[in-house]
């Protein structure tokens, strides 16, 4: 890159070295490329869309005028406490090490593991919700295929099995791609935007800030039976679900040029972005609506519906085709977050297997193991999840309700940490991305507001099971932690680690001919 000087190399290679770690992957991602992969895997055109009816089977209109913005806030505040330590910490795997600088190695490891747990599901997730608006845009009406457990399977393997092949061959192919997306995901959406303008029956703007009850048979059952207030605020889990992943840009630090500068900057104009332009596409499919009565009676089918009976049936493939292509290209970033939190994780001895986990190809300069076992846990996860019920609800839909809460809870524990931290010994130089004490101070206490918020709203019915599983696995955690890694588990190097690795750190940048 022209504006990447020897400099600046050296500059991020000395604070990778000052953290205990060797520049093993390959700095190919500029700030763009680190906003777009946080963005890509935001993708308003994949959660907007497919989680759309928590707001239009919820509280309706004003779920979207209201509820978006508000839910797009309390990501926000998230991403700018995050964005303080990314700069003061710009390594892989930003997460765990910031749990472990800023706490100790239990508080690492734990957020690794919710941090990972998380990364695993929501791949598995993002590529079952591309499935569902593969099925519903194009595999049944077009190819008369049926929904059945091994169709959604092969289906998951092929498109993981591309994005995994993709991250295999380099971030310079990858960034190349998520670039792509990044301009992608905003021409489809102003380009949505505007056909649901233009198809419009009228511009009825009080529906986007009338609330409405719908929870129920009114609403497809997509909510059952509550209260007005209340089902505005669960509508709140469509913003908090889709504005989620920019922890991305973490991951990819060791990959993005002056990292200490780009990957908060990443962060945070990801979120802004997405919030805006998921507004506007989100109000205009509002207006777009012939009857909001009718609309929340579809249930999770309100997005095809809608364009069905408003939208010319040409114009609606070529949307149908760009959205697809850009929820393929969401959860392709999201191998690549993934791929370098187990590649991190791993670095530190913290997964079985870390050492084959941690191996990055001198070819191709990625963590080739990393990427394929994430990959095919996502999809392994899908499968065994889908074949066992407790009730009527499926295991894998209280899963991903469980990995809202996992992901956000891997972001509060270093941010709740830094709060605390701030100034002592753990924490006495920021990074060149500075808000200050008191305003990060602020953030870090919304966050934890907000982490409290994300809990309730995410162990509501249908999803009152995941209450249960959460607590489960917080207790595992606990045992496993306590019988067998607090003996094992060294954590990241600090302090004397540090020096310790200097030899270390040479043998590994000169076998990838970094040196």
């Amino acid at each position: 890159m022209s504006d990447y000087s020897d400099s600046d190399k050296k500059q991020d290679m000395s604070v990778l070295h000052s953290m205990g770690y060797a520049q093993e992957l390959e700095r190919r991602m500029s700030q763009f490329s680190n906003f777009a992969v946080s963005f890509s895997i935001i993708c308003i055109l994949s959660g907007g869309i497919n989680s759309l009816a928590q707001a239009t089977a919820g509280a309706g209109g004003a779920a979207i005028g209201i509820g978006w913005p508000l839910g797009c806030f309390i990501s926000l505040v998230f991403a700018v406490a995050m964005a303080q330590i990314s700069s003061a910490y710009p390594t892989a795997g930003g997460l765990y090490h910031w749990g472990s600088i800023l706490g100790n190695r239990f508080t690492g490891w734990l957020t690794a593991w919710f941090n990972l747990l998380g990364l695993v599901t929501v791949l598995g997730a993002i590529n079952v919700g591309t499935y569902y608006f593969f099925m519903g845009s194009f595999g049944t009406p077009y190819f008369g295929l049926a929904d059945t457990t091994l169709t959604r399977i092969i289906f998951l393997a092929i498109i993981t099995g591309g994005q995994a092949l993709v991250n295999h061959m380099g971030i310079g192919l990858t960034a190349r791609l998520t670039d792509f997306s990044g301009y992608l995901i905003f021409a489809t959406s102003i380009l949505l935007a505007l056909v649901c303008l233009v198809a419009a029956d009228s511009y009825d703007f009080a529906r986007l800030f009338t609330f409405s009850n719908y929870s129920g048979e009114a609403g497809g059952n997509v909510w059952p039976q509550t209260s007005g207030t209340w089902v505005f605020l669960l509508g709140l889990l469509l913003p908090i679900y889709t504005i989620t992943g920019y922890d991305a840009s973490a991951h990819t630090s060791e990959e993005t040029v002056k990292a200490a500068h780009s990957v908060p900057r990443g962060m945070v104009s990801s979120v802004l972005w997405s919030a805006l332009f998921g507004y506007i596409m989100l109000c205009s499919f509002v207006l777009m609506i012939p009857n909001m009565d009718e609309a929340a009676k579809q249930g999770w089918n309100v997005f095809f519906w809608s364009m069905d009976a408003q939208v010319h049936p040409i114009i609606k493939d070529i949307l149908y085709l760009a959205i697809l292509v850009s929820q393929w290209l969401c959860g392709l970033a999201t191998v690549t977050s993934v791929s370098r939190m187990i590649f991190a994780f791993s670095r530190d001895g913290g997964l079985p297997a870390s050492k084959a986990l941690a191996k990055v190809s001198p070819t191709y300069r990625t963590p080739v193991a990393a990427i394929w076992v994430g990959s095919i846990l996502s999809v392994l996860f899908v499968w065994g999840s889908s074949l066992v019920s407790i009730g009527e609800t499926p295991v894998y839909t209280i899963v991903v309700s469980c990995t809202v809460i996992f992901l956000f809870f891997s972001f509060a524990i270093p941010i709740t940490l830094g709060l605390f931290a701030w100034g002592t010994s753990k924490w006495d130089k920021m990074g060149p991305w500075n808000l200050g004490e008191s305003m990060f101070k602020l953030f870090a206490v919304l966050s934890i507001v907000a982490m409290v918020l994300i809990f309730i709203l995410g162990v509501q019915p249908p999803n009152d099971w995941a209450l249960y599983i959460t607590v489960g696995f917080l207790v595992l955690t606990g045992a496993v932690w306590f019988g067998f890694e607090s003996r094992r588990f060294r954590g990241p190097p600090i302090g004397d680690e540090v020096a310790r690795r200097q030899a270390e750190i040479a043998a590994a940048e000169k076998a990838v001919g970094q040196i």
